[in-house]
């Protein structure tokens, strides 16, 4: 076998144990059942010794017992719980989530071009919250690193007239010897409340049975009446609800009748089962109505995702959104509620409808989305946007994108207009890293290593529809910082949110990675950054992980991480 073809196989083959292994729920024994504390070693040894077994797609610990079922919130009722506790080792029954795998490390001989559709969810981070807060961890398939590190706020400069800003950084991995992270953050175009255009807004309101767990509908609703104070005289609203069937309970209302619109909010009612199809119908057709050039006309979906009535196939479903997204309709959906939640539906539904995917777990989620982002949450700045990054094979050996799995990019597609991508809303960010290792001596000086090119097309345009416009920018070594310590604030975050969903999706390039270590990471941020409440809060979810996190290391035995390598993934017979 030539040399080439050894390279090939093993990386299928790593990629395919990364992504076997990644399908495995999170279990969360509690503490006392951890095989060794995090301890707060410094060492790059095991944490966990105990053996685990793949079965059936999921990863279970030899000789453990599930956790039992932990009682009853005070807040929650008894008829609840069963939703809550704990079956066949996973916290919260009817979660469906879809696991993407975990990207390879790329050899530059093999392939040097990088290329993926931009994504600004943030549905994953608020996800793990919610898990984290209610004393569990969140299912390894629920974490996207993408959406982790989108729910933070970069700070990066405005690009006044432009359509993007660009800000590029690379510093020393924190944890993969040998490595480089390459910070790629963009900040879109911001329009002021005054500029942006008209929006006829469609909610379409799940009001099944389920909605009235947890108060599901109660935070709907309030997230609602939030939105209807942040609108102006420029735009409608409509609502549709849906339980066995669809209906309209409020035509489309300018919002000068605050009054007619709040008594539709507050009289819905969680009512039989969920026919989403029909919601959705109904929706749309209001939606089509509405479409005018010059005018935003958006169908917003509030829903725990579940269809359990009417057509339930999801193709069935996309199949009329992506129709009604070639007419000018985006889609958004929102989700409420833990157990009996369909991650994976919500997620498709947005891609296919070309829009965005938020979780609203608690009322300032609910206010982030509608209040802060909100030009953003409705405005588009840019359409089908890609990025590609063409690494030079001379300067750098290997490279990984981290996250972004189910966003990759052919190479081919960049430059094809008709390859549908992800938008960016007014004053949006998106930020990915990477990981890439330099040849010996190729990080400093002033040459070249890498070219960073974005596509996109004008908001305007319609779905698979327009040409696009290209950036492009050579990356040079005097980006490289020497340490992390000298890289700017927001691309240190970037790092420390981004290595936490690794960790919580238990990736093979962080086994090494304490938690302890990362509160250390968190510690060594700038003040102005590490003082924000956002950024204190995560400190407080990578505690809660910690003292929840008792798996085992899925490759510790037959691939010691004192022995770690830094380039392959293992594989394990």
């Amino acid at each position: 076998m030539s040399l080439t073809l050894q390279k090939l196989a093993r990386a299928a083959l790593s990629a395919v144990w990364v992504l076997i292994l990644g399908a495995g729920c999170a279990l969360a024994p509690p503490p006392s059942q951890r095989a060794v504390t995090d301890g707060d070693s410094d060492q790059g040894v095991a944490e966990y010794v105990t053996e685990q077994v793949v079965v059936s797609g999921s990863v279970q610990s030899s000789g453990t017992r599930p956790p039992p079922p932990r009682p009853p919130p005070k807040n929650e009722r008894a008829a609840e719980f069963s939703r809550v506790a704990v079956v066949n080792g996973k916290p919260f029954a009817d979660m469906y989530f879809k696991h993407y795998g975990v990207n390879p490390t790329i050899d530059t001989e093999e392939e040097n071009v990088s290329t993926f559709s931009v994504d600004v969810d943030s549905a994953s981070y608020a996800l793990a919250r919610s898990y984290l807060s209610r004393n569990h961890l969140p299912a390894e398939e629920a974490i996207r690193v993408e959406e982790f590190v989108n729910a933070f706020r970069y700070d990066y400069k405005d690009p006044g007239a432009e359509a993007f800003g660009v800000q590029v950084e690379a510093f020393p991995s924190p944890n993969r010897q040998g490595y480089h992270l390459l910070h790629v953050g963009l900040q879109g175009q911001k329009v002021n409340a005054t500029e942006r255009l008209p929006a006829h807004l469609v909610f379409t309101i799940d009001v099944s049975g389920s909605m009235n767990m947890e108060n599901r509908l109660e935070l709907v609703k309030r997230s609602l009446a939030l939105l209807v104070e942040k609108l102006d005289s420029r735009d409608t609203l409509a609502i549709v609800v849906y339980g066995d069937s669809a209906r309209t309970v409020l035509e489309p209302t300018r919002i000068m009748d605050r009054s007619r619109i709040m008594e539709a909010i507050n009289a819905l009612r969680p009512e039989g089962s969920t026919n989403v199809q029909a919601g959705l119908e109904v929706a749309y057709a209001i939606a089509a109505s509405q479409v005018r050039e010059g005018a935003i006309s958006r169908v917003i979906l509030c829903s725990d995702g579940v269809a359990n009535n009417g057509i339930t196939q999801a193709d069935s479903i996309f199949q009329s959104v992506k129709a009604y997204a070639r007419q000018g309709v985006r889609l958004t959906t929102v989700g409420f509620g833990m157990g009996n939640y369909n991650d994976e539906l919500m997620e498709r539904l947005s891609h296919v409808g070309d829009g965005q995917y938020a979780y609203v777990d608690a009322l300032p989620e609910a206010r982030r989305l509608f209040v802060e982002q909100f030009t953003g949450t409705l405005q588009l700045i840019a359409r089908d946007v890609k990025v590609q990054v063409e690494f030079d094979p001379e300067r750098v050996s290997r490279y990984r994108l981290i996250g972004f799995e189910n966003r990759m990019l052919n190479k081919e597609d960049f430059t094809n207009d008709r390859v549908d991508a992800g938008d960016i809303g007014a004053g949006h960010t998106v930020t990915a890293l990477y990981e890439v290792k330099f040849r010996e001596g190729q990080a400093h000086g002033a040459s070249s290593f890498a070219t960073l090119r974005i596509r996109y097309k004008a908001p305007s345009t319609r779905l698979e529809e327009g040409q696009s416009r290209e950036i492009q920018e050579a990356l040079t070594t005097s980006l490289v910082r020497h340490s992390l310590e000298a890289a700017s604030g927001p691309a240190q975050l970037s790092a420390v949110v981004a290595l936490f969903a690794e960790k919580l999706r238990g990736s093979y390039w962080v086994r090494n990675l304490t938690y302890h270590h990362l509160m250390r990471l968190w510690q060594q941020l700038p003040e102005r950054v590490r003082t924000r409440d956002e950024v204190s809060e995560l400190r407080q979810l990578i505690q809660q992980a910690r003292a929840l996190d008792g798996r085992l290391d899925k490759f510790e035995k037959e691939a010691p991480v004192a022995t770690m390598d830094f380039d392959h993934v293992p594989v394990v017979r």
